[in-house]
């Protein structure tokens, strides 16, 4: 069975640090080892299981119809904690797996869903009782430092960004050194043309984009070519 798997963390936090999702990995991992099964893309999603908008499973649910896969997922709860969703996934023509239940029928899964829709439903409205009293007894809610927290937050994440799209681009260049050398060996030298000759093999650049004349030789005096 060729399967597509989903995976959904609720907060960017979790989301960068791998928190969850190398639980639900290894869940997927051990489902396909255990039968006949084919692993063709992996589709990962931070986002809140209420919510029933999100782009990584429409492009999994994508996939699965074109390539008529079954969407595989390692527990219920990643998938939605809203009946109404689930009800629409289960009528939009895509077979779909957890790995907490694989035997699991459409009327189990229904009733699976509800439990967890309920919960989420209990655990919003403790939330709110707790901060409703909290307040009642003259808590100060917030964080009084919060615009300084933020700042440090924008400004750490500021720095991650950067040594991400570093990182990227210091793969990029490394990956076009051969292909410039080889351009450079059979006796094309000008940097314009080199750039031209990149673009037409499909190479990115550093940035991922098209090369530009500045960009080779930014990259030519990096790797001394």
């Amino acid at each position: 069975m060729r399967v597509v798997s989903y995976l959904r963390v609720s907060t960017a936090r979790q989301g960068a640090s791998g928190l969850g999702l190398e639980a639900q990995r290894a869940a997927v991992a051990a489902y396909i080892a255990a039968g006949p099964h084919t692993l063709a893309t992996e589709y990962v999603e931070v986002e809140s299981g209420g919510k029933a908008s999100r782009p990584q499973l429409i492009a999994a649910l994508a996939e699965c119809r074109l390539h008529k896969a079954t969407l595989l997922i390692a527990k219920l709860d990643r998938l939605a904690r809203n009946v109404a969703f689930i009800a629409n996934l289960m009528d939009g023509g895509v077979d779909f797996v957890a790995c907490d239940m694989p035997q699991a029928n459409r009327l189990t899964l229904h009733l699976l869903a509800a439990i967890a829709e309920h919960e989420r439903e209990m655990i919003s409205q403790r939330t709110r009782a707790a901060l409703a009293a909290a307040k009642v007894r003259g808590v100060r809610l917030g964080n009084p430092r919060g615009g300084e927290v933020l700042a440090k937050a924008c400004k750490k994440g500021a720095t991650v960004s950067a040594a991400e799209r570093k990182a990227k681009a210091d793969q990029h260049t490394r990956a076009a050194c051969p292909t410039i050398q080889e351009i450079v060996s059979s006796g094309v030298q000008g940097s314009r043309t080199i750039a031209t000759a990149l673009n037409q093999r499909g190479i990115p650049s550093p940035t991922g984009g098209i090369w530009y004349e500045e960009q080779v030789r930014r990259t030519r005096a990096l790797l001394s070519i």
